[in-house]
């Protein structure tokens, strides 16, 4: 009779108690007390008890405790037990590829897999479920066609778990096609079946893919499928555009609410997080805070997708007020997605000093080595006027950079009118072999048009095209445009324009349209706002533009015939904002906006600055009194 001495955790406390085992049932029930737990100490006890009762080749036993070990962490005693087996059954193969997949060690788990296929032991369902699963994870199209193929060798792909698995694995590697033929072919479908098919016809980025989702989705109602939580925050991401063919959002909302699906946003921090964002995206944000209030449960996510959600509609300081209440009140630790979400707040509204405290505040949590925060502090401390600053983080060696980061800084250097030292930088990328991207060509060739690097330029640009073999986007082209038009070479900017491989845009005709008054070319500026306006004939920036250039002239006349346009268009300029930080608070202010308190003391000390400067009078001291 064996004597064994268990711990178990209840209420946080460890007791024990003294169990006498000498049958492989008990022996299983110890193990599986080791998986729940995760406990390695305990799994090595069981070890022990089964080698001196001489269960070591007992096929349930070993099988159990191979997954035990593997849970706790320790893939070497896993391997070891399982070596030690003479015969081994599908289970025993499938516990320790179930254990290097649960731990990444992918490699290992196809490994182990050819093994057993070598072995001559046919693999099942659950085998290739778990591989199928493997070769998504990694997007490895070539292993998850063996694991498709060995399916159908071994008569499971009619499975409805391996066909959901495999249609997985095609939509993530990019094979919507393969995953919707698998879908049509399937002789059973669940409920799951529908819904990786919806959510990989919603993550691809073809807007025929979007048009098959709608039709799938009713399709799916129509055959009695019902749709759950999952299904509805795969859709939402596709809405959110106000203007969009698919803005179903808040009909999905609705639907959630009507089925008591939405959980009353008390748990399903997903959801609430995924209506947030999609409120967000069309330009809701009232609708999204609405959903936040509501919910009872939130997480750092959902606080997240709500200062995003400020910061992307242009309300900084609500996002700045969100973040200190998240910490202060709500006792939630910022994690590195909400400090990108924020810091976009410090170069519209906190400036450097509230920049310079969040960088602080990720050296002080060790995330100064996350490449996409260091990207963001970047970005922040070029467009708060510190390119010193932005160029520190870059050269930290802390952070892996990668295209972006050189992005950033390449831009960085181009606000600030340091063209030569951005076409340095993108030379330095390419020599380490960073592959530039439509981001860094925009970049590089803002910075050569703002400096008035033209030859520069245009070599990048032709480099790009016969060496890179990157296509010219839109973007592009309106640098090559602008940076043609402000060195006075319209000639040349509108034979580009004629010769572009993509349909000139609104950018286009934009860059053209400035380069043309600044030179003083009214033909040129004819031809760029008749074009603007038939692309673009709901945009009051076209028209203002224009009125303020024949105000110019003092063509009295053609600016009132914008106005009546405009007025008859039912057309108005979104009015200027500017601010001001003041001991710490900052004030807004828009076009003839009176909502300050001291309004009428502010523009007292305006209209006697305006005196000085136009020499009327000499200044009222009497007012800043």
């Amino acid at each position: 009779m064996v004597v064994k001495r268990i711990f178990t955790l209840q209420t946080s406390r460890y007791y024990t108690s003294t169990t006498v085992f000498h049958t492989p049932l008990h022996l299983l029930d110890l193990l599986q007390l080791s998986i729940h737990h995760r406990s390695h100490k305990l799994a090595h006890q069981s070890h022990a008890q089964i080698l001196v009762l001489g269960f070591d080749q007992n096929a349930f036993l070993t099988t159990r405790l191979v997954s035990a070990y593997a849970t706790s962490g320790n893939l070497t005693n896993s391997r070891l037990v399982f070596d030690s087996i003479a015969v081994k059954n599908v289970f025993l193969w499938n516990s320790l590829i179930n254990g290097y997949a649960k731990h990444h060690a992918f490699d290992e788990a196809f490994a182990l897999f050819h093994e057993m296929v070598r072995s001559n032991v046919l693999p099942d369902d659950y085998t290739l479920a778990t591989l199928s699963k493997i070769s998504a994870e990694v997007e490895d199209l070539f292993s998850g066609k063996l694991v498709h193929a060995k399916s159908i060798e071994s008569g499971f792909v009619s499975d409805v778990v391996i066909g959901n698995s495999l249609m997985s694995m095609y939509c993530k590697c990019g094979e919507l096609g393969e995953a919707r033929k698998l879908f049509d072919e399937m002789p059973q479908r669940n409920l799951s079946s529908w819904n990786v098919i919806i959510a990989g016809c919603a993550a691809s980025e073809n807007c025929i893919s979007h048009t098959h989702l709608w039709d799938i989705f009713r399709q799916m109602q129509t055959q009695g499928f019902k749709p759950n939580a999952f299904t509805i925050a795969s859709i939402l991401p596709v809405c959110g555009s106000n203007t969009g063919k698919w803005d179903y959002g808040m009909e999905l909302h609705c639907f959630l609410v009507k089925n008591e699906l939405d959980l009353k946003m008390d748990s399903d921090v997903y959801m609430g997080s995924s209506l947030i964002d999609m409120y967000s995206r069309s330009n809701r944000v009232v609708l999204s805070r609405r959903v936040f209030d509501q919910m009872k449960c939130r997480n750092i996510f959902v606080w997240t997708a709500m200062i995003k959600s400020y910061v992307q509609n242009g309300a900084p300081e609500e996002a700045l007020s969100l973040f200190h209440e998240m910490q202060v009140k709500a006792g939630i630790a910022p994690n590195k997605v909400s400090l990108v979400s924020v810091l976009p707040t410090c170069s519209s509204l906190a400036g450097l000093i509230g920049g310079k405290q969040i960088h602080s505040f990720t050296i002080k949590m060790d995330l100064n080595h996350e490449v996409s925060l260091c990207n963001a502090l970047i970005d922040m401390y070029s467009k708060c006027g510190s390119l010193g600053y932005a160029r520190r983080v870059f050269d930290d060696g802390a952070f892996n950079k990668d295209s972006i980061s050189w992005s950033s800084m390449i831009s960085a250097y181009g606000i600030h009118g340091r063209g030569e030292d951005a076409v340095t930088m993108y030379h330095k990328m390419l020599q380490l072999g960073t592959k530039p991207d439509m981001i860094t060509v925009v970049g590089v060739l803002s910075a050569c048009s703002k400096s008035g690097l033209v030859d520069e330029g245009l070599s990048i640009y032709d480099s790009l095209m016969n060496k890179h073999g990157l296509k010219p986007t839109v973007e592009i082209c309106a640098c090559v445009v602008d940076m043609l038009g402000r060195s006075g070479q319209l000639d040349q900017a509108i034979e580009f324009i004629r010769d572009m491989p993509v349909e000139p845009s609104p950018s286009v005709w934009g860059a053209l349209l400035s380069a043309s008054i600044i030179h003083g070319n009214s033909m040129t500026r004819d031809l760029a706002y008749k074009c603007l306006v038939e692309l673009e004939p709901e945009n009051p920036s076209n028209y203002i533009s224009l009125s303020n250039l024949y105000a110019s002239y003092r063509r009295w006349d053609a600016v009132a015939e914008m106005r009546t346009m405009m007025k008859e268009r039912g057309l108005r300029k979104v009015p200027g904002c500017s601010w001001i930080t003041i001991s710490g608070k900052t004030y807004s202010f828009y076009v003839a906006d009176k909502a300050h308190p001291s309004s009428s003391l502010i523009y007292a000390i305006l209209d006697d600055l305006m005196s000085i400067m136009k020499g009327d009078s000499s200044p009222d001291f009497d007012v800043l009194t």
